[in-house]
């Protein structure tokens, strides 16, 4: 034995406000989409028929009701039991002898939105040669159908009366707020008491200075540029306007979007590719799906062969921008230069577009890098900006061209050079190639420097570092703290054993190797006058506290982390030289009166 489900309709309104809808805003937004797809099912069979809706709000209406009027096609009185009594049931279905694809809604539960603000809806409805029907609907689930006087035209009217607390939604400014909203774009004339708020023309079919006026009054910004857009398998058509200033690219890029000229939602996400984050568009698409509540756009294959196309716009735009304004490629860079380094990951001719416009910073002046690799004949360079601060004078001054890639995906633009030219060379800069490239000193002064040596490595080896003398430029520079990868790697796989299990510890330990393999390298400059001094200091005491203090410099001015032992040390070294500079006074000393000033002149 079979049984019908009950509805309890006060249940499925509370689902709709709670679950579906974003807010009780909709329900202008489903009274507008009801009318317009009346009148578009009426002008299917009367292409000539008027074409209007009309709203009259509490301020207009007697009764304190709203009524909204259009000059569709009705319904007749087995139509209004068949549709508006049944939930999840479309007008727009074939009963009527159309295709859905025709009009705006979809879902068949646009009417029940009504419930969130009123808990009465009145439905007066005429169909061509039937006689006018009058259905009235409650909020607790009951309706009635009566007959009443004719209606003058072809059309409906519906009526809603107010819940108590709701009355604010329905007030005429508010009414008119939400019709514009919704519904300005629509190709049918739409008044709310008596006032237009529909436009002659949509903002896709503006002219450019328009367009940047609307930019303004829509976005609050005036555009870098406007790209007018299309996708015809999607029916859409729109304009993409481009950020005057950055963007964040963790943040979601939200477009304004239309379907069939009714406003889908004002932030839609998805639209576009996650690296066109520089740029907010206006659409419309007659083609593309929104989800159940109309307020986001349904991912589908359709919509993600949108997202493609409108990426590959966007792409040409810039490279035809490159090709024919070159400088205002430069200043859109300047601005947008993460999204366009974010899409040259993948896109070859965006990775052209960034190697030949976009400036880097290297130790031999800014340029991008299609003009480095013609000067040098390897693109070396540096993964942060601290190892590119330490390291860019001293590789100038032994004529390395280095280039700064601590930003943001440029290691792997560089990196991916090669695919656009196989003879590119491209080398991360270890600090510890430098060391090569210093001078060495001659027999005599290096067996001079042996007792030196001697005492400074004795005070170094505690912090696991090496003491090299060698000769460089800038002489200015009296010590450099070299850490190659592989001491990086062992010094953090050391400070991690000691923190964790013996387990894991003995885990790790399997990929240490020795000390003295991976030690760093204090490099110190023998044609640095102070280093010379340091050298030839006779008291093993005070070679060790200048040996440390330049240590410490060297970590300072390399930007290096600092561990507690070498913090220790900086402050050891720096008291211990204090002492050493400061003579000590006694306590007799201290009490005599200081000696009274001579006259000038007399001895």
């Amino acid at each position: 034995m079979s049984h019908s489900f009950q509805v309890d309709l006060r249940g499925i309104v509370d689902l709709l406000s709670h679950h579906l809808y974003g807010s009780p805003r909709v329900y202008v937004r489903e009274l507008l989409q009801n009318a317009v797809d009346a009148i578009t099912a009426r002008r299917v069979a009367h292409p000539g028929v008027p074409t209007s809706v009309w709203i009259e709000t509490p301020k207009r209406t007697p009764d304190g009701t709203l009524r909204v009027h259009d000059t569709g096609v009705g319904l007749t009185e087995a139509q209004v039991h068949e549709l508006l009594a049944t939930i999840g049931r479309s007008g727009k279905r074939d009963e009527l002898g159309f295709s859905r694809q025709e009009f705006l809604g979809q879902f068949g539960i646009g009417l029940l939105s009504a419930f969130l603000v009123a808990d009465e809806i009145r439905v007066q409805t005429r169909h061509e040669g039937a006689p006018t029907v009058y259905w009235t609907g409650y909020s607790d689930g009951r309706y009635a159908v009566e007959s009443g006087p004719e209606r003058a035209e072809v059309g409906t009217t519906v009526t809603l009366v107010p819940r108590p607390d709701a009355t604010d939604w329905l007030a005429a400014e508010r009414v008119v707020e939400l019709a514009r909203t919704f519904g300005e774009m629509l190709p049918v004339g739409v008044r709310v008491d008596g006032e237009l708020i529909t436009v002659e023309s949509p903002p896709w079919d503006l002219g450019r200075a328009e367009l940047f006026a609307y930019a303004q009054e829509t976005f609050g910004f005036v555009p870098f540029d406007v790209i007018e857009v299309k996708v015809p398998e999607a029916g859409l058509r729109g304009v993409a306007f481009v950020l005057p200033r950055p963007a964040n690219p963790a943040a979601k890029a939200g477009h304004r979007v239309y379907l069939k000229r009714m406003l889908l939602a004002e932030g839609a996400e998805g639209l576009l590719p996650e690296w066109a984050f520089f740029v907010r568009c206006v659409i419309d698409a007659s083609e593309l799906r929104p989800t159940a509540s109309r307020e986001a756009l349904f991912e589908d294959g359709l919509l993600e062969s949108v997202r493609e196309q409108l990426g590959d716009q966007l792409r040409g735009w810039m490279l035809a921008m490159a090709r024919r304004e070159p400088q205002r490629l430069q200043q859109f860079l300047s601005v947008h230069n993460v999204g366009v380094k974010t899409l040259a990951l993948h896109d070859l001719e965006m990775l052209r577009l960034v190697d030949e416009w976009w400036p880097m910073e290297t130790n031999m002046g800014r340029m991008p890098l299609a003009e480095f690799r013609r000067r040098y004949s390897t693109v070396r360079y540096c993964t942060t900006v601290d190892e590119f601060r330490q390291l860019a004078a001293v590789a100038a001054a032994q004529n390395l061209a280095v280039v700064n890639a601590g930003y943001v995906y440029e290691p792997d633009i560089i990196e991916r050079l090669p695919l656009l030219d196989a003879e590119v060379l491209v080398d991360r800069l270890d600090p510890s190639d430098l060391a090569t490239r210093f001078d060495t000193l001659d027999p005599a002064t290096d067996l001079a420097l042996r007792p030196f040596l001697t005492i400074a490595q004795r005070r170094m080896d505690p912090l696991g570092c090496e003491i090299v003398v060698r000769a460089f430029d800038p002489p200015g520079l009296a010590a450099l703290y070299l850490v190659d990868r592989e001491s990086t790697f062992q010094r953090q796989l050391r400070e991690t054993q000691e923190v964790v299990d013996e387990v894991w510890a003995g885990v790790l330990a399997a990929f240490e190797r020795a000390e003295a393999a991976t030690r760093p390298q204090l490099v110190l400059n023998h044609r640095n006058p102070l280093v010379r001094r340091v050298t030839a200091l006779p008291s093993p005491e005070l070679v060790g506290l200048a040996v440390e203090s330049l240590y410490g410099q060297a970590l300072l001015l390399g930007h290096h982390p600092l561990r507690p032992a070498d913090s220790a040390l900086l402050n050891r070294s720096f008291l211990g030289l204090l002492q050493q500079a400061v003579p000590a006074v006694g306590p007799a000393s201290a009490e005599q009166p200081a000696p009274e000033a001579q006259p000038e002149g007399e001895d």
